[in-house]
């Protein structure tokens, strides 16, 4: 069984669509019984960090999850807020995050005569995909994925990087470390290759 974990920020019901049509058995909750009881867990998301961090703290899930994730190395796959989560801290909201990977995430900013990359960040673009590959499997070498975002993750381990992106300056857009996973770019809206990277989360992690 898999829990897409509800904690108000969105998107939730898109991921779960996306598995129905994998045939993946989901469900959406907040109940911390049902998410110690899932084999593997989705911390989807759209919104502002620190609302989402609130979130989690006012559903008393930040100690649930810690103990699912980092005590008894359950599966989790962070996308887009979600991967944010991960991370140590953020400049939106200047909050701590669950602190789970050793990263920060950090906000688009760029002169005002390089009109070209907007903010936010959203449409299709490539990954240049790391030595992490276990999320990618039977997809191709330089994928395109959909983005959404103003925001993005700097990993301090290159080792753990399991994609990279390129739009005015490369930044992290999938970490593969150890049961932890996730993705800035939203698979659920990312056609086959998405579906694919879902798929080898559920086979794989």
């Amino acid at each position: 069984m898999l829990v897409i974990i509800d904690y108000g920020m969105g998107n939730l019901h898109s991921v779960l669509k996306a598995f129905k049509r994998l045939r993946v058995e989901a469900e959406v909750t907040a109940d911390p019984a049902k998410i110690q009881a899932a084999d593997k867990l989705i911390l989807p998301g759209v919104g502002h960090f620190k609302r989402g961090m609130d979130n989690l703290r006012e559903r008393n899930l930040i100690q649930t999850l810690n103990e699912e994730v980092l005590d008894k190395s359950k599966p989790i796959l962070g996308i887009c807020l979600g991967m944010q989560l991960f991370t140590k801290s953020s400049e939106e909201g200047n909050v701590a995050g669950l602190g789970w990977l050793d990263a920060e995430t950090i906000e688009f900013s760029f002169p005002k005569e390089e009109k070209k990359f907007r903010i936010p960040h959203i449409g299709w673009n490539s990954l240049k995909l790391g030595t992490q590959t276990r999320l990618y499997n039977g997809i191709s070498d330089s994928p395109s994925f959909y983005f959404v975002h103003s925001y993005y993750v700097r990993s301090n381990h290159t080792e753990d990087v399991a994609a990279s992106t390129e739009y005015g300056l490369e930044f992290t857009s999938s970490i593969v470390k150890n049961n932890i996973f996730a993705t800035q770019f939203h698979p659920e809206k990312s056609h086959d290759d998405g579906l694919k990277l879902l798929q080898n989360f559920v086979e794989h992690a």
